[in-house]
C-alpha cells in the first residue's frame, strides 16, 4: 500500500469544507474488494470502520469487483468470514454481469466458458447453458484452475470466429505477496495466437457492469461513488459514466502511476477509512 505523504485536503487540493460537500451528495459506494476492502485474505484497516460510517451517515454500499474467478456467494461468505454484516453484503460481480448479458444476448445458445467451475456453476444457475464441446460463442473469465488444455480450446473456438467476449479487462490481480496474472494476460495470449480481442467487455470501465449497478441500486449515476485501488478500472468507471470517482492508495496504483495517468480521480485516499473524518449525515 502507498500511503500518503500529505494531509486528504493537501492531496486533494480542497479545503475540509470542500471534502465534505464532495462526498455529501453521495448515496451509495460502489466499492472494488481486492486492493480496497481487503487485500487476498486480508481484511484492509479501517475498512469495518468505513461501514460503520457508512451506516452511521445513512448511506448504503454495493460491493462490485471485476475478479470473476468466484460467485457473489462465495464472496459474500468471504466478506461475512471478515466480520462484514448486514446490510452491507451486497455483491455484483463482472461474472453475474456477464452471465445477465448472456442471457438476454444469446438466448437459447450456448457458451464455450473459460472460467472456474464456480462461476460455470452460477452461469447455470442464472439459466444460461455452458458447453465447451460444441458451443455457439466464447466467454472468457478470470480462470485460476486455468490449463493448456483449455487455452488451446479457447484459441480454437476464437480462431474459428465466434462471437467472443470477456467479463473484465485487468492485467493482475493483487495478493498479500504481490501480483498474479488476470484476464487481461488471458486476452494477449489468444490475441498473440488467434490475431483476436474480445468483441465485448462488461466489467469496469465498460457499460455492462455499469448498468447492471444502477438497476441493482435504484440510483443515479450522480448519487453514487466509485471507490477503487485501479486507475484504468475503478477510476475511469466513475470518470465515464458521471460517478465520483474515488481513488484509495492501498492496492495496485502507486503515487507515481497517479500523478502520471491521464485518468484523474476526483478525490484521492489512502484507504477507504480515510474518509470517516468527511462523511456527514445525509
Amino acid at each position: 500500500m502507498t500511503e500518503l505523504k500529505r494531509t486528504p485536503e493537501e492531496v486533494n487540493g480542497m479545503t475540509e469544507e470542500q471534502l465534505r460537500a464532495a462526498l455529501r451528495k453521495i448515496k451509495c459506494f460502489m466499492l472494488d474488494m481486492d486492493g480496497t476492502f481487503y487485500l487476498g485474505n486480508q481484511l484492509l484497516e479501517g475498512s469495518l470502520d468505513f461501514l460503520d460510517a457508512v451506516e452511521a451517515t445513512g448511506r448504503k454500499v454495493l460491493f462490485l469487483t471485476n475478479n470473476s474467478s468466484r460467485s457473489a456467494d462465495y464472496y459474500v461468505e468471504k466478506l461475512k468470514r471478515m466480520n462484514v454484516r448486514e446490510p452491507f453484503l451486497n455483491v455484483l460481480t463482472s461474472g453475474q454481469a456477464t452471465a445477465r448479458y448472456c442471457k438476454a444476448n444469446f438466448a437459447g445458445k450456448k457458451a464455450f466458458l473459460l472460467g472456474n467451475h464456480i462461476l460455470a456453476g452460477e452461469f447455470e444457475k442464472m439459466g444460461v447453458p455452458v458447453d465447451n464441446e460444441n458451443p455457439d460463442y466464447v466467454v472468457i473469465a478470470f480462470d485460476t484452475e486455468l490449463d493448456y488444455a483449455k487455452m488451446t480450446a479457447v484459441c480454437d473456438f476464437v480462431r474459428a470466429g465466434l462471437p467472443y467476449i470477456a467479463t473484465h479487462p485487468d492485467y493482475n490481480c493483487p495478493t498479500e505477496t504481490g501480483f498474479i496474472p488476470d484476464i487481461g494476460a488471458i486476452i494477449a495470449f489468444i490475441k498473440a495466437s488467434t490475431g483476436r480481442v474480445p468483441e465485448l467487455i462488461i466489467g469496469k470501465p465498460y457499460s455492462g457492469i455499469v448498468k447492471d449497478a444502477l438497476m441493482v441500486t435504484g440510483l443515479q449515476a450522480d448519487e453514487l461513488a466509485m471507490c477503487g485501488d485501479r486507475l484504468y478500472t475503478d477510476i475511469a468507471t466513475g470518470v465515464n459514466f458521471g460517478m465520483t470517482s474515488i481513488l484509495v492508495m492501498s492496492g495496485e496504483t502507486t503515487w507515481e502511476d497517479r500523478e502520471k495517468s491521464e485518468i484523474k480521480p476526483h478525490l484521492t485516499f489512502d484507504r477507504l477509512a480515510s474518509m470517516i473524518p468527511y462523511m456527514e449525515k445525509i
